[in-house]
């Protein structure tokens, strides 16, 4: 125990470990100053020593610097650099040399630390370029170039560009395929480029719809077992089939596709699988496709399958089937983050620049496009299935409500019951259209607005414009901005004539939504009632341009330029109608009158002609060719047209005696007897037919002349009576001066007619020809004057405002955009 000497408590154990001598620290040598003036004084350049004492380990070899150049380095304490060897001389051997660097100074070197004592660098080979490897290497250059035409040519739209790029490349890449085998470098053949330019013309030939060439690029990569899994070519190969229409070889290459392709591309399969079954639908076998949806959707449910699932379920007629496949459908997840994320929720400027620049990017566009088109699935099926799973469509409506309020799409509940409400509309159940749409009076101010505006828009149709009114106030009060509400009020001031008002409505309803195109109609309308025919005519050309098929705006133009007195304007705007809708009879007639009134005959017959082939019953179309053909002396044409009104206005005496002049005109006078006798038979009181009885029987010799003179006396007689009764009636009846006028006139025109009457009853002598009176003599009476013709019945161009305005389309209310 002497020997044991215990530690004193406060001595450390561990004391020591942590000292250091600064000395060996050679990192903060730059930065010691002491040092650093050292190798500034005379100390720190020592000369160098010129005595050579024998070789130490270390070598001649000079140490290699950071600058690149290897420096010969003389010893730090001044010692002469041993083991030099003079230059040129032998290095000596040694098997017993140590390893290490061996440092060289030489008597007048210099310190040359970025090597510039070498002189520039050699210029670099050029290559070349008339090598066989460097022509191969050109070749495919350029054909990479080709290809990457072509797809930049079909991305433009330019397909046949395309193909013709594609095709050159073909060309080029076989020549240098030939150029390999040539130069003995067939192995060194590249693969990828051959299977990009085959797969590139393929996918072209398919593109410009050349399928047989297609198919046959496609057999040659599916065929060659170099190219890397090639089988999933044959997914492209049955799209062709499926273009086609070769519905069996499309599932045959399909499923070729499906046993290629392995488990692990589970995403390809499903949409192999997805194509097998929109082909079994196409061809009817809906229980096998209903088998591949249902396992898509326990494998990978969307949208799309689920869709198409309730279709085939419908197709067959499974109720249970139906259901499960809509509450499949409305499972679906969109994988869409919530909308909330692009609301400003701090003051932070930062944050918020981003959250607008994210709001409307192409990544939130295609998140609001997949939505609505899951949602616009979902309603469509809903429709679809509502009258086919429950026994009526208002409880199979009401299943549905309930299982879309169930899921993730509880918005659209209220699109659902409107839509309820649009059914009963369609089967004309006006009553319960009506109570399903007032449920929605106390709801939020989206359904309300929608909700009303439907509601005016039916009291509008029912002629209630009271209600109509009402309904549009509520409305529009729901919400201001509601373009279809501010178009149904205008409508119901506009059928009170108020216009000025009507026209501030329809104003409205275009600052709130400028592609309203009811409210622009409407406005055109208006402003014709106002007649302000510029205005109205700016309305429906910027209307044309919107809608630039619409036939109804068009009429609404060539109308508007008739009563601006530019007739040609109207001809062309008519004839653009023309080339929309060829067959229309009404615009053939339009254009028919407007010819007419230039003068132009011979094009007005072609456009009436066209109208009366169309619609041969039209009474003014008939009376304008009958009076044409009269005209023109052709009277036997003008039969046909006069015998087509006679079956139109059985009651009108005046077609049946056309038809009889005009067998009387071309010689026919037996037959013009018959015709007159038959008007007697229908007519015996017609003083006209009597008339001509009498003449034809008098120049014929027939025994039946004093018969018809004296029912003519007899029919005369009673029409003097009547019209001296109906005159002294209308005399007593008169009262002031503007009745006095009228009584005037009624009896000028009164004595005009029986003036014109006592032509008619003058006779020719039996010496005297046929024909020798006036033709126009004889047919005034019964002639119908040619007046304007009845225009086209086109919604809003000669009708009543409830027919003519361009009320919002129900199916339009109900999902606003």
């Amino acid at each position: 125990m002497e020997n044991v000497h215990l530690a004193v408590e406060d001595e450390d154990l561990y004391s020591g470990y942590n000292d250091f001598n600064s000395t060996f620290f050679t990192e903060e040598l730059e930065n010691d100053i002491g040092f650093q003036q050292a190798l500034r004084t005379s100390q720190g350049r020592r000369p160098l020593m010129t005595a050579k004492l024998p070789g130490t380990a270390i070598g001649g070899r000079p140490l290699a610097s950071s600058f690149g150049s290897r420096v010969p380095l003389a010893s730090s304490a001044g010692r002469p650099v041993t083991g030099a060897v003079q230059e040129g001389a032998a290095r000596p051997m040694t098997s017993i040399r140590a390893a290490g660097y061996t440092s060289t100074m030489m008597r007048g070197s210099t310190f040359d630390t970025l090597g510039q004592h070498r002189g520039p660098a050699p210029p670099l080979e050029g290559k070349n370029e008339d090598g066989p490897e460097e022509k191969i290497k050109i070749m495919e250059k350029k054909v990479n170039d080709l290809i990457e035409e072509s797809c930049m040519a079909y991305s433009s739209g330019a397909s046949q560009l395309a193909l013709e790029k594609a095709k050159e490349a073909r060309r080029k890449e076989q020549a240098l395929v030939r150029q390999r085998e040539q130069s003995g470098t067939a192995d060194h053949i590249n693969l990828d480029l051959t299977y990009s330019v085959l797969l590139n013309l393929a996918n072209q030939y398919e593109h410009n719809e050349m399928y047989p060439e297609a198919l046959n690029t496609y057999q040659v990569i599916v065929k060659n077992k170099m190219f890397n899994n090639p089988g999933r070519l044959k997914v492209n190969m049955g799209n062709i089939y499926f273009q086609q229409k070769n519905y069996p070889k499309a599932i045959k290459f399909y499923r070729m596709a499906l046993d290629q392709i392995s488990n692990a591309h589970k995403e390809m399969r499903i949409k192999i699988m997805q194509n097998i079954g929109v082909v079994f639908l196409r061809m009817g076998q809906y229980s096998d496709a209903i088998t591949s949806f249902e396992h898509i959707m326990r494998e990978s449910p969307n949208i799309t399958t689920g869709y198409n699932l309730v279709l085939c379920n419908y197709a067959t007629g499974d109720r249970e089937g139906m259901k499960k496949a809509f509450q499949m459908l409305i499972s679906v997840p969109l994988g869409i983050d919530d909308e909330d994320k692009y609301i400003p929720a701090t003051d932070d400027s930062s944050t918020n620049m981003v959250i607008d620049a994210i709001k409307n990017d192409k990544l939130y566009q295609m998140e609001r496009d997949k939505k609505a088109q899951a949602e616009k699935y979902i309603m469509t099926t809903a429709k679809l299935i509502a009258p086919a799973i429950e026994t009526s469509f208002a409880s199979g409506f009401d299943w549905c409500v309930d299982m879309v309020k169930a899921s993730q799409y509880v918005e659209l509940a209220n699109d659902l019951e409107i839509n309820k409400a649009i059914t009963y509309l369609r089967q004309k159940d006006f009553n319960q259209a009506v109570e399903t749409l007032k449920t929605f009076e106390k709801k939020d101010s989206r359904v309300k607005s929608v909700a009303a505006t439907n509601l005016s828009f039916i009291y509008f149709l029912e002629k209630d414009y009271d209600q109509a009114d009402r309904y549009a106030d509520l409305a529009m009060n729901a919400n201001r901005y509601n373009p279809a509400a501010l178009v149904n009020k205008g409508n119901t001031v506009f059928v009170k004539q108020d216009y000025e008002k009507a026209a501030e409505f329809f104003k409205e309803a275009l600052k709130n939504d400028s592609s309203c195109t009811e409210g622009l109609y409407n406005l055109g309308l208006t402003y014709k009632r106002l007649n302000r025919l510029e205005d109205a005519l700016d309305c429906f050309l910027k209307l044309n341009a919107i809608l630039r098929n619409s036939d109804q705006v068009m009429c609404q133009i060539a109308d508007l330029y008739e009563q601006l007195g530019d007739l040609q304007q109207a001809i062309e705007w008519l004839m653009q109608v023309i080339s929309v809708t060829p067959t229309d009879p009404h615009i053939l007639a339009k254009l028919g009158k407007l010819h007419n009134d230039e003068g132009e005959k011979s094009q007005a017959l072609h456009y009436y002609s066209e109208s009366f082939r169309y619609f041969p019953s039209n009474i003014n179309v008939i009376t304008w060719l009958g009076a044409y053909y009269l005209d023109t002396q052709f009277c036997e044409n003008a039969i046909q047209y006069f015998e087509r009104a006679t079956l139109i206005q059985p009651t009108q005496v005046k077609w049946q005696l056309m038809v009889a002049s005009c067998y009387r005109r071309s010689g026919n006078y037996q037959k013009a007897l018959e015709t007159y006798q038959n008007i007697h038979r229908k007519f015996p009181d017609n003083v006209e037919c009597l008339r001509f009885l009498v003449r034809l029987s008098t120049d014929m010799g027939l025994k039946e002349v004093q018969d018809y003179a004296t029912k003519l006396k007899k029919a005369e007689k009673t029409k003097e009576i009547q019209e001296q009764r109906v005159r002294s009636g209308r005399e007593s009846s008169s009262r002031g001066r503007r009745g006095s006028r009228e009584g005037s006139a009624d009896s000028s025109n009164s004595s005009r007619g029986e003036r014109r009457s006592g032509k008619n009853i003058s006779l020719p002598a039996s010496n005297e020809p046929y024909e020798s009176s006036s033709p126009k003599e004889l047919d005034a009476y019964y002639v119908d004057p040619l007046g304007p013709l009845m225009e086209r019945p086109k919604t809003g161009a000669k009708r009543v405002v409830e027919e003519d305005f361009a009320d919002e389309d129900i199916g339009d209310d109900l999902l606003p955009e």
